[in-house]
């Protein structure tokens, strides 16, 4: 089985232990010494854990709020999940040959931060029967190869999110919340921030019930853009040369597969 470079879940940042500022971001001695005590646990009941970096172990911290017993059942419960999903370490092209062929998902450019970008048209989803298992498969990939182009020390991404002709055949409910409960349960603190743009009345209906399934955290990072105001709103975040042809910027789009 091919396996595509970047479509895994490795972690490429540096040990904390190391550094005091990991992409313009104080880590702080209570973070440090949590840090510590949650590998400590977590190294006892899964050995596997030593190969995590430190970074990774402080996400999980954070998406508890620094609550070392909470943070530890998380990153356990990744671990079990990445090994029976991920067994291999990564998603190959091969496992989501039906994803891709809808060309919906791009890549291009960073943000003035250096969080890799990411643009999805969701009016090129569609449910699939029997689908679900290469959906959930698609969106670890669609992470990995984010993942991959961070720099050492980035560790969130931007997405923009593309409702234009967005309508009820496009519609799936369960794909969306499958793929918050992965970014949610598996990727906490990877999302920087999600642009929603052009969304329709019928879509908003739709939210109303994914709603309920993001965390406060995750809500917090969310932005419907205005239609009027999308190019001066992405330019905040995203410098014009970094930034999609369709919004005005200079960036092509590149298909999440060739990035």
């Amino acid at each position: 089985m091919e396996n595509v470079k970047g479509s895994g879940l490795e972690d490429c940042n540096k040990d904390l232990a190391h550094t005091r500022v990991v992409a313009n971001d104080v880590v702080t001695e209570t973070e440090l010494n949590k840090i510590r005590l949650m590998r400590a646990f977590v190294e006892t009941h899964d050995p596997s854990s030593k190969e995590e970096d430190d970074l990774m172990i402080r996400r999980f911290l954070r998406a508890r709020d620094l609550d070392v017993e909470k943070a530890s059942a998380m990153f356990l419960k990744y671990l079990k999940w990445r090994h029976s999903f991920v067994s291999n370490g990564s998603i190959s092209l091969s496992q989501v040959p039906n994803e891709i062929a809808d060309d919906k998902i791009f890549v291009q450019g960073h943000d003035k931060i250096g969080r890799p970008i990411f643009v999805v048209f969701g009016a090129r989803h569609f449910q699939k029967k029997d689908g679900l298992d290469e959906f959930k498969r698609f969106v670890v990939y669609i992470f990995g190869k984010l993942c991959a182009r961070m720099a050492p020390g980035q560790e969130k991404f931007v997405g923009i999110v593309e409702l234009k002709g967005w309508g009820y055949s496009n519609s799936d409910v369960r794909a969306y919340i499958s793929a918050l409960s992965i970014l949610q349960d598996y990727y906490p603190e990877r999302l920087g921030k999600l642009f929603i743009l052009h969304a329709p009345y019928i879509f908003m209906k739709v939210w109303q019930i994914v709603y309920h399934f993001i965390d406060n955290k995750t809500r917090k990072k969310i932005v419907f853009v205005e239609n009027k105001k999308i190019k001066s709103t992405l330019v905040e975040e995203i410098d014009e040369n970094q930034l999609p042809e369709i919004y005005g910027g200079k960036m092509q789009l590149v298909a999440i597969q060739d990035s």
